[in-house]
């Protein structure tokens, strides 16, 4: 190996001896080197035996010395003076042991172990005496003092140990082991009496289950019942006690179920049940739901279930009692099972139980206050409103829905922030049970102290729906004052004139509106403004509109309206209409004039082309040449169309970097003919061109087209730009441009 590189291998072909890997491994298992091993001695004589054991004990009491605390020594001392057959020394051993460790467990089950396995039983049971008596806590010693007697059938011998046992009251494991030799040897009473002592030293719910399970099987159905009866009377009927007594319901319950005594079993459940917290029995309610499941009908099982979900909203609550959603839920279930109740045709006492645990449920939630931050209380109003029409729909309290709403306005912070659905449903409320002053003060005093624009909104539909049509004007102009910027406003204001056939209040009302230095979303207002007087029939009017606004704007979108109101037809004047039957006879309409259309429609160009606006002049072609289609002849769509750009490149000189810089540009044919006209002249060959290779006739059509526009013999023919919103000849494009393009 070189420089820690594995060898270079020079040949590759197969070795003439191939060796398999069973002979590596026999030869690795004969090369190993055998372990020591002592010698064997043999013994010819009693003399030599004398000799060996005299030895050995040397040993023994040497090593013993050395470790008199060693257990381990003295075990293997014994236990070799009991394979000599030495029992006499042996038992010298274990005493002189026990002498030094008295307690060790160990030490004395070899012992009685080496007494046993040279049969001298009688010996094996004074000793299990002696360590039962000196090691009373120690199970195992019990167990193997039953297992001897039980071994030699000595079964009142046995019995007689457990009973030894049992006044020290070990575990349950003892008295179990007690009660199954009694069920061995068929004595089931007094199986039954163990069990009864068992209870009396550990009163434990899984003890009185054992019993009352025994006593099932042995087919005692009534000392069973006895044993749940007396168990339940001793745990008595406090809360803690039904609590750590949950299995016994339970148990006796389900021993009632398999009786088929469901009634029995019912009743037990909902005892337990009733004396126990929802969030406490989970166990138990699982159950019982499962009990309904297979046993009960649709109207118990409900009530399971309702249960059930109690117990799990009462945990997310205790969790967060500020999870509003939960909440929410909670309420509806119970306000869910009140309504179950009168379906069903309960008594008033149940749903007066029903309404309580709904109250109670509204009350804990109305209970946790959010802090005075608006997006805490925007979940947290709604209880109050849910609580309030719980009243005033199911229950009919109308004193108590009317103090919840009193109680919510009192709490929240109207100086932070208030909320205007609690204020309208108030008023509201206070008109379903005829108290309109009431629900005016209320929203008056809402508006006056807190105002905001849903409240207005409010109280208008409010007094609209009664038709107080002089206090909706009211409320409209306390409106404006308060945002005289909103449009909304300002529309519906109108809105409401022209319903009410006022339509000079209405006009009016739209001219304050645009005469305000400040508007909000401005456009809303004059387009209702336009509207209103193309429904009236005032086309003067609102071709005056239309003029005042692209005086304002001059917006592209403003044009192409105007031009296509001008070819649109509009309704007769109002005057006009007076003897119309609007309902069942079609309005007539005035015809629009397209000759007015065409000229805003050049006025737009115009005006836009002066403001540098190419974007928004493609805009209006393509709006316009829409319009030709539709109304023009073919020359105007050819016209239109021949106004349409071209998308060319630029050429500029980078301020920053210094090179020439090409840029995709919008050419307009009537701009090149201002600024250029041979290269004018050249776009129209171009143009012409490219017409005339779409209609198979290229040639022709070019020189047509030269002709008329007088064009220079000697120029060359170029491939047309393509216009934009055309996808073909794009390598061409380039080409042209550079024939006009310059360095900006």
């Amino acid at each position: 190996m070189q420089d820690g590189r594995a060898p270079r291998i020079k040949n590759r072909a197969p070795a003439a001896i191939q060796v398999t890997a069973e002979q590596l491994l026999r030869d690795a298992q004969e090369r190993q080197e055998s372990q020591f091993r002592a010698p064997k001695q043999r013994v010819e004589d009693f003399e030599e035996l004398h000799e060996y054991r005299g030895r050995k004990r040397e040993e023994f009491e040497k090593r013993i010395r050395q470790t008199r605390g060693s257990i381990k020594e003295w075990l293997q001392y014994a236990n070799w003076e009991a394979s000599q057959s030495e029992y006499a020394r042996s038992r010298s051993v274990f005493e002189r042991a026990l002498d030094v460790d008295p307690r060790s467990v160990q030490l004395w089950l070899s012992y009685t172990e080496m007494e046993l396995k040279g049969r001298n039983v009688q010996h094996a049971r004074n000793l299990f005496d002696r360590a039962v008596t000196l090691l009373p806590r120690i199970d195992q010693l019990w167990y193997k003092y039953v297992y001897l007697e039980e071994l030699l059938q000595n079964v009142p011998g046995a019995r007689q140990v457990f009973e030894r046992w049992m006044q020290w009251e070990p575990d349950d494991k003892a008295w179990q082991a007690y009660i199954k030799m009694e069920q061995r040897y068929g004595e089931l009473d007094r199986a039954s009496a163990i069990y009864e002592r068992w209870v009396a030293v550990r009163p434990e719910p899984r003890v009185w289950v054992k019993w009352g399970k025994y006593e099932e099987e042995r087919a005692k159905l009534d000392k069973a019942r006895e044993v749940f009866q007396t168990a339940l009377e001793f745990f008595g009927d406090d809360e803690e006690q039904v609590e750590k007594a949950q299995a016994v319901f339970n148990a006796f319950a389900k021993m009632e179920t398999r009786l088929k005594e469901y009634e029995r079993a019912r009743v037990i459940y909902k005892f337990a049940l009733s004396r126990l917290p929802r969030s406490k029995s989970s166990a138990l309610y699982a159950a019982y739901t499962k009990f309904e499941k297979q046993h009960g009908s649709r109207s118990t099982l409900e009530s399971t279930v309702l249960g059930k979900r109690r117990i799990q909203y009462e945990e997310e609550l205790a969790h967060d009692g500020r999870n509003y959603d939960v909440w929410f839920d909670y309420a509806r279930l119970e306000e869910g099972a009140f309504k179950d109740l009168q379906e069903e045709g309960a008594t008033s006492e149940e749903e007066g139980r029903a309404i309580g645990r709904v109250r109670e449920v509204y009350e804990r939630a109305v209970a946790q206050v959010p802090p005075e931050r608006k997006e805490t209380w925007r979940r947290y109003i709604f209880l109050w409103l849910d609580y309030a029409l719980f009243e005033e729909i199911e229950t009919k309290d109308y004193n108590r829905s009317r103090q919840i709403y009193q109680t919510a306005i009192t709490l929240v912070p109207h100086k932070l922030f208030t909320f205007a659905k609690l204020w309208i449903m108030f008023a509201r409320f206070e008109v379903r049970q005829l108290q309109l002053p009431t629900a005016r003060k209320i929203l008056g005093t809402a508006i006056g102290s807190c105002p905001k624009e849903a409240l207005f909104k409010g109280y208008i539909q409010l007094e609209f729906d009664l038709r107080e049509f002089d206090r909706v004007r009211t409320l409209y102009e306390k409106y404006l004052e308060f945002d005289p910027t909103n449009s909304a406003a300002w529309i519906k204001y109108a809105e409401l004139e022209t319903q009410l056939e006022d339509f000079n209040r209405a006009r009016a009302i739209f001219d304050l509106g645009l005469a305000q230095q400040q508007l909000a979303m401005p456009e809303l207002l004059w387009k209702a403004y336009i509207d209103f007087e193309t429904e009236e029939g005032e086309r003067e009017k609102a071709r005056a509109l239309y003029e005042r606004l692209v005086a304002i704007s001059g917006h592209v979108k403003v044009w192409i309206s105007y031009a296509l109101f001008e070819a649109e037809p509009i309704p007769v004047q109002r005057a006009l209409r007076e003897d119309l039957d609007e309902e069942t006879e079609e309005v007539p309409m005035v015809e629009g004039d397209e000759i007015a259309a065409r000229t805003v429609f050049e006025r737009a160009y115009k005006d836009l082309k002066s403001k540098g606006l190419k974007s928004e002049r493609v805009a209006l072609l393509d709006v316009w040449k829409t319009f030709e289609e539709a109304h023009g002849s073919a020359d105007d769509v050819a016209k239109v169309d021949g106004m349409k750009p071209i998308v060319g490149t630029k050429r500029h000189v980078d301020e920053e970097t210094g090179q020439v810089v090409e840029d995709y540009d919008l050419i307009f044919a009537d701009d090149e003919r201002e600024s250029n006209p041979t290269t004018f002249k050249f776009l129209q060959m171009a143009r012409a061109w490219k017409a005339g290779k779409a209609g198979g006739d290229s040639s022709s059509s070019i020189s047509r087209h030269a002709s008329d526009n007088n064009a220079l013999p000697n120029q060359s023919e170029e491939p047309p730009r393509r216009t934009v919103g055309d996808k073909e000849d794009e390598d061409s494009s380039s080409d042209v441009a550079s024939s006009h393009g310059g360095d900006d």
